[in-house]
């Protein structure tokens, strides 16, 4: 009897350092709309192995990419309502809940690297501090390379998009296709093939990452690299869950954070390159945008930033002006 009783305590005494360790690991949930092989993925992914590495194993972050666990439009309330604890979103899908949300979708607003970054100054704090209202933290933002149109049959100027059915994936783009007498048709990523073959759409504007990761070839002709944006995706977190993590942690995640912020341009910008020499390699017609469609564009993008600072009101109209002096 003594000794089953001993075997016992020691079966017990050993076991006890498993149970803690398996208790002390904290696991959280994220989702991302976008593909393993998009770049924005792979970033995302370094982080994590970052946080993971840099806790010892104490947090583990499971990423559920491709719109695998959520479609883009239900992250963000996914995150706030703690249903998951992370996620990464395209700012400007979220432009109908705040005009700052949107803001670097502007047609032509900040359509150069240094102009994102003088953006990103003046734009930044005040994203942060309203998400915050929201329950949300941001970690880290990451900007797309430029955009194009891309069509399947040659534009010349902006007439030649009217009446066309035009992807608009955000309010700017939805407000941007009524002005060029286009449909605004809101498809997500993951359905823009079928909803060209079936002529649900037959004009967007996106990245050479995205056309590439949705082989564009199959359904589009051509694409006119404008410029036009270069948006921003952003890394959330549930405030309430990262306020709960120890002051070391919370440390982690902010310098990972920062890295991932840091590497965001230079992938960008090699993306840019690559992914535009595939779509030439598949066949692609990339012609150089005529100056008569570029000017009809930014007229129609001036018109835009005064519709945005009308919405956004003191406030925005204040950010534009500090944003301005910037760039001068």
């Amino acid at each position: 009897m003594l000794a089953r009783r001993s075997l016992g305590i020691l079966t017990a005494a050993l076991a006890t350092p498993f149970v803690t360790r398996a208790q002390a690991q904290t696991r959280w949930v994220m989702a991302t709309a976008y593909p393993d092989g998009n770049y924005h993925t792979q970033n995302l992914r370094q982080f994590v192995r970052e946080v993971e590495e840099g806790t010892n194993g104490r947090l583990a972050i499971q990423v559920h990419s491709n719109a695998s666990l959520l479609p883009m439009p239900q992250i963000k309330r996914a995150v706030q309502t703690g249903q998951i604890q992370m996620g990464e979103i395209l700012l400007a899908a979220y432009g109908n809940e705040d005009p700052f949300l949107e803001v670097d979708f502007i047609p032509f607003l900040a359509d150069t690297w240094p102009r994102a970054r003088a953006l990103d100054e003046v734009s930044l704090p005040i994203i942060r501090q309203r998400l915050e209202r929201q329950g949300i933290a941001m970690l880290y933002t990451a900007n797309w390379p430029s955009q194009g149109f891309w069509t399947q049959r040659e534009i010349n100027r902006v007439e030649d998009l009217r009446g066309t059915r035009f992807r608009a994936q955000t309010a700017v783009l939805a407000r941007m296709a009524e002005l060029l007498g286009a449909s605004p048709v809101t498809v997500q990523q993951a359905e823009v093939p079928q909803a060209f073959a079936a002529g649900i759409v037959n004009v967007m504007v996106t990245s050479a990452q995205t056309g590439v990761d949705t082989s564009a070839w199959d359904y589009t002709r051509y694409v006119y690299f404008v410029g036009f944006t270069l948006v921003r995706n952003a890394v959330i977190v549930n405030a309430r869950a990262f306020a709960g993590l120890d002051e070391a942690t919370r440390g982690v995640f902010r310098a990972a954070a920062a890295r991932a912020a840091e590497r965001g341009p230079g992938l960008a910008q090699e993306s840019e390159r690559t992914m535009t020499a595939r779509l030439r390699q598949q066949g692609m017609n990339l012609p150089e945008p005529s100056a008569e469609l570029l000017a009809g564009l930014r007229a129609i993008g001036e018109r835009q930033v005064q519709d945005w600072a009308q919405r956004a009101g003191p406030e925005g109209q204040q950010m534009l002006e500090r944003y301005r002096a910037l760039i001068r």
